[in-house]
């Protein structure tokens, strides 16, 4: 039997709205004291979540989680007719971020007029067909395309170019995504879409990746090759970065932020091993962490200086 003073959370299920737990015999008194304790954490308006699966997720599956707080709180007050788009969307597509908020960006036909939203929702009415609508998770999200299409007007470039990088490396039709960028003449945001768009290149494996790219380029250094292949004694290696003729390798480390996992020591180990086995080829390392990226004198200088031949200090 529960206690007023302690009282225990439902030995089933995670994610609840007010209602819920009201059924269940929660009073207001008792959420709040679950609440103080710990024991549950208030996602947003009227839903709620057990803290130990919300203390056990990485910050991108907590965003998703606040995604799907915002279904389950609003599945008794909305008709349901709207879309997760723009960057809730790009979550639910598990696509790649940089510095963008936790708002909720809905797609509506149109304003809505009774409907009740959040001060952490964002609704948006520009035109969209229902092929551009998908089930994801059990929500309607708006497809890949459309996704990237939205994120890119609505981000700055180098967001934009992150996210249209992984959209194109998971399948996004450019074809399709030029024809939208073609039939937004005028609108703001386009410029800087189509700009991601001509300079994606689905290659890139990570957002530290995307930002080394499009440094390089702003930098005016000649550019590298980006996933080369090479051999050593050991076998075939894949480098991030590769000068073939110069013999430059450029290696973005730091990609653990943005996986739900961490390299083991074995895979340290055999990433040492490659890289002495490349040396002993005559390739030379050069290898840059998230915060070198925003040097950027220091940056050109170590890349020029690699290119050169010469040993950065």
């Amino acid at each position: 039997m529960r206690s007023n003073n302690s009282p225990d959370l439902p030995p089933t299920g995670n994610l609840w709205r007010t209602d819920e737990l009201t059924d269940l015999g929660y009073g207001s008194r008792s959420i709040k004291s679950l609440l103080k304790s710990g024991s549950l954490v208030r996602l947003r308006y009227g839903c709620y979540l057990r803290a130990s699966v919300w203390n056990a997720q990485s910050a991108g599956v907590r965003s998703r989680q606040l995604i799907y707080a915002h279904a389950h709180g609003t599945r008794t007050t909305s008709t349901g007719q709207f879309a997760y788009s723009h960057t809730s969307a790009a979550r639910l597509h598990r696509l790649y971020l940089w510095k963008v908020d936790d708002l909720i960006h809905l797609l509506q036909r149109m304003n809505p007029s009774s409907e009740r939203h959040g001060r952490d929702v964002r609704c948006h009415t520009r035109p969209f067909s229902d092929d551009e609508i998908v089930t994801l998770d059990g929500l309607r999200v708006t497809s890949l395309e459309r996704t990237a299409a939205d994120c890119a007007i609505m981000l700055a470039y180098r967001q934009s170019l992150i996210v249209m990088d992984h959209a194109l490396r998971l399948g996004a039709d450019r074809n399709l995504l030029q024809k939208m960028a073609d039939a937004l003449d005028g609108r703001r945001g386009v410029r800087t879409f189509r700009r991601a768009l001509e300079n994606a290149d689905p290659r890139s494996e990570s957002p530290g990746e995307t930002l080394t790219r499009e440094l390089i380029l702003r930098l005016r250094i000649t550019p590298p090759t980006p996933q080369v292949e090479v051999a050593s004694a050991l076998g075939r290696h894949r480098l991030d970065f590769a000068w073939k003729k110069e013999k430059v390798a450029l290696e973005v480390d730091g990609k653990v932020k943005y996986f739900d996992f961490k390299p083991t020591d074995e895979v340290l180990y055999q990433e040492r091993q490659r890289e002495n086995a490349l040396t002993e080829e005559g390739w030379k390392f050069l290898r840059i962490t998230w915060k070198d990226l925003f040097n950027e004198s220091r940056f050109k200088y170590r890349v020029l200086q690699a290119l050169a031949g010469r040993p950065a200090a």
